[in-house]
Order: structure tokens, then sequence, then C-alpha cells
């Protein structure tokens, strides 16, 4: 059977997919409902006793769960791409990037929760936060989820935002009759894509402001990264990209299901919605889309679906976070 073009292109894929994802060993935790499962060992992938993934510098390896010494530590945290979905190895992933160009000896920890939320990355970080000895950096790499998920209906969004595989969740709990909510298909029309982008910013800056003051009261200093998104980086995708995203479309539907997200436009007016709200809460702010554009060629090979990046995409990404933000 001949290998489809995502196999061929990006085999590591398949160990995010079928081993760490909904179809694998994904992990159903309380308060945050989902987590990448624990003490999983790949060629690709390594988790800690509590679903972290290690980053690597030489020889050595970090992870929240299991940190080298009682050092400072810094924190990469954030949705799927703080965990970097799509790098070959722990090595290519953007922690390990950043720990391995840092002139400072404190390890870069990866602090990422995949398919997670605001809210999501915000409990994952109250919950285990108490893992980490002192830490001087918080970067949250993040942006993306809050606005694809605000197309849900209001029925799954209720006050604090939808969460993926939200659907699934509400209907079994109705199923146990212990909650009457979210059950069947919403009636309710979509709304328009100004509203979306504003709720999704919204909600975004309402964690920022307990992120700053976790952070201050940690000493840490904070940024937001809107992480980048494939359309939002270049109309044109590389021709491994274009290959990846037609084979992708076939299956998930994305480019048709969320085609309003995708002009670079809306990248920038949903960056300009999150920079006025994090200039308000005090937390520095960056859109890797433009950045990102700015510094790679129109061939060069940076996804492996929209929203995850191949090595050398995290490897530019980690060294353009690292100059923008200004970190050592």
């Amino acid at each position: 059977m001949a290998l489809s073009q995502r196999a061929r292109l990006t085999p590591q894929m398949a160990e995010y997919t079928e081993k760490l994802y909904i179809d694998g060993d994904l992990r159903w935790l309380p308060y945050l409902m989902y987590f990448q499962p624990a003490d999983h060992r790949s060629d690709v992938v390594t988790t800690d006793r509590v679903g972290f993934r290690y980053s690597r510098r030489g020889d050595r390896t970090a992870s929240p769960a299991d940190l080298p010494g009682d050092g400072p530590v810094r924190v990469l945290a954030g949705n799927s791409v703080a965990f970097g979905v799509g790098a070959t190895s722990d090595a290519a992933a953007p922690a390990s990037r950043l720990w391995s160009r840092s002139r400072g000896t404190a390890p870069w920890v990866a602090f990422g929760g995949r398919s997670h939320n605001s809210v999501q990355e915000l409990l994952l970080f109250t919950l285990y936060h108490h893992l980490l000895p002192a830490v001087d950096e918080i970067v949250l790499v993040s942006g993306l989820n809050n606005l694809v998920l605000a197309r849900q209906p209001e029925s799954m969004r209720g006050d604090h935002g939808a969460f993926f595989l939200c659907a699934q969740y509400f209907e079994k709990l109705n199923e146990l009759g212990k909650r009457k909510r979210g059950a069947g298909k919403s009636t309710e029309p979509p709304r328009d894509l100004q509203t979306r982008l504003g709720e999704a910013a919204d909600l975004t800056i309402r964690h920022l402001r307990t992120w700053r003051l976790l952070a201050d009261g940690l000493g840490a200093r904070l940024s937001f990264v809107l992480q980048p998104f494939a359309p939002w980086v270049r109309e044109a995708p590389a021709p491994q990209e274009r290959v990846l995203f037609t084979e992708l479309d076939q299956v998930y539907s994305f480019g048709q299901q969320y085609s309003d997200l995708i002009p670079v436009e809306v990248g920038r007016a949903y960056a300009d919605l999150l920079r006025v709200g994090c200039a308000r809460v005090g937390v520095g702010f960056l859109d890797m889309n433009p950045v990102l554009a700015a510094a790679v060629g129109r061939d060069d090979w940076l996804f492996v679906d929209r929203a995850h990046l191949t090595d050398n995409g995290y490897a530019v990404f980690a060294d353009l976070l690292a100059e923008h933000i200004g970190l050592s």
C-alpha cells in the first residue's frame, strides 16, 4: 500500500496522532480534562511521570517533574506548539531549541498541553508549578485554539470558553443524567467573525491577568506570543506544505470549515486586539507571524500542518523568539 504524502513527508506525526492523542494513550484528568500520557518513551517524544515533554541540551535533560538541579528554570508554556507537536525528537522541540541556544545554564522546560485552550493552559501551570524551583522567565505561546473554539455554540462555550472534545463531554454527562446541557446538535446560527475575534481575544487577556499575578509572585518576567499559523505567515505555502495541507483537508476539512480564519488580515486583526489587551494588563506581546514571514524564504518548509512546525520551523521560531523578546 502506497504511503500517504503525510506519512512520507512527516512520518513522526504518526507518533503524535496514534500514541499521544485521542486514539492513543491520552490521559483523562480532573479539571484539565486531558493531558499527554505519562512516562511515554519513543524516539520522537519522551514524557515525565506527569506527562510533560523532556527538553534536551547535549546529554542533559529537564522536565517540570524531573529537573537536573534545584536552580532556576525558564518556562515555555502554552498549547501544542509549546509541547512541540511536529518535531522529530525532543531535541528538536522548541524548549530544547531555546535551552541549546541559551548562554545561561538555567534549563528551559516545556509546560505545554496539546489542544489546550487558555484556561487549561492556566490551570496546568496552577496545578503543577509547585514542581518548579525559582522561575526566571515565562513565555506563553498560544492564541489559536481560543479563536478556533469561539465557533462553538453558546451551550459549549459557557462562562469560560469551549474546549476541544466538549461536545462529547456534555453528551456523556447527559447520558449519565448528571447534567442537562449541551446535548445534541445546536441550532444556534454561526456568529460573525468580528464577534469571535473579540471574544477569543478577551478570553485570552482575562486569563493573562492571572498569569501576570502568578508571574509577579514568582518574580518571573512574562511574555505572550501569538503562535505562528501557516496562513498568517504567508499566503502561498511552501511546496511541501501545499501537499500536506491538501491531503489533510481531504480528511479534516480544516481549510473549508475555518476558511474565514485563513486570510492574513484576519490574523493581523486578531493580533491587534491581543496587543492592546496585553498592554492593558502589562504583559509583553509578540505576534510571531509577521516576524517569521520576514525571516524565511518563500519555499522554506516550516509547517507539518497549518498549526505545527517542522524541525527547521521550530529552530527558526526559537531563534526569533530569543531575539525579539530578549532572551539570553
